[in-house]
């Protein structure tokens, strides 16, 4: 029999991760958990190498938040902050055409509610004087842009708040009946089974370092678009397995299909 999880909006919206790179201000940390606290998002993540004033972050998340800032947890790499999710939303208000595709709050959070039972979903946000690269933008399935009028800026306690009210708004809409329980890869499968596809790409000579980023970042876009399975991306890495030791065992054989044959003597 197929497990399914029965959950409650609050059940799922306990699932979600806000995810702060490389934040500059302590306040916009502790009011963005007080943000996430309001919404019922009970997990805060930090990537960056600085130690933030935890008074600084505390008076801004009041007394309500108070836990999230004391048990955030702080990553060196956006890598391993993104690790244990499925799904992450990435926030920009840059455009680039080596960029996903972006969306507005409200139609990415439409997308995301239906997959919110039995994934960890992240909603990412970057500093807030450049938003997030597009190194980090490659962890992210989704992209979500708020529309605004002329100056597209917004501090980043506000983007965090508009989003998670989107996320709320969504959740709180739709019915959660029983929904079988997928088992989506998280970033961390994704994230090694990347790494098998350039290393064999740059086995057969597709990839080559002019065009390297270019055609990752592309195969990245169109992967996350298929939303592939634990085990499916146990299969690509296993093709890839596959193909380098073909392209090793070839490589091995070629110089001695290549020597020069000696002559004889009678």
């Amino acid at each position: 029999m197929e497990s399914v999880n029965r959950q409650t909006p609050v059940d799922c919206l306990g699932q979600i991760g806000i995810i702060l790179v490389g934040p500059k201000f302590p306040e916009n940390i502790g009011a963005s958990a007080r943000i996430a606290s309001n919404f019922g998002i009970a997990e805060l993540l930090v990537v960056s190498d600085e130690a933030f004033d935890q008074e600084r972050m505390l008076k801004m998340a009041t007394h309500k938040a108070a836990h999230l800032i004391r048990k955030m947890r702080v990553y060196r790499t956006t890598a391993e902050a993104a690790a244990s999710f499925h799904f992450i939303v990435g926030t920009t208000a840059r455009q680039g055409r080596h960029r996903p595709q972006d969306q507005t709050p409200r139609e990415v959070m439409a997308e995301i509610a239906p997959l919110l039972a039995g994934n960890r979903i992240g909603l990412m946000f970057g500093p807030e004087d450049t938003g997030l690269s597009n190194e980090d933008l490659d962890f992210c399935q989704f992209a979500s842009t708020i529309p605004t009028a002329g100056f597209s800026s917004l501090n980043l306690a506000q983007a965090v708040a508009i989003h998670c009210y989107e996320l709320y708004t969504a959740v709180n809409t739709n019915p959660f009946a029983a929904i079988p329980k997928s088992e989506f890869a998280n970033s961390f499968d994704l994230e090694g089974m990347y790494e098998h596809i350039e290393e064999t790409l740059t086995g057969v000579t597709f990839l080559h370092d002019t065009n390297r980023i270019y055609w990752m970042r592309n195969i990245r876009q169109f992967l996350g678009r298929v939303r592939l399975k634990k085990k499916e991306a146990s299969m690509i890495r296993g093709i890839c397995r596959k193909l380098l030791w073909h392209n090793r065992q070839h490589q091995e054989m070629s110089p001695q299909q290549n020597r020069p044959v000696e002559e004889t003597t009678q």
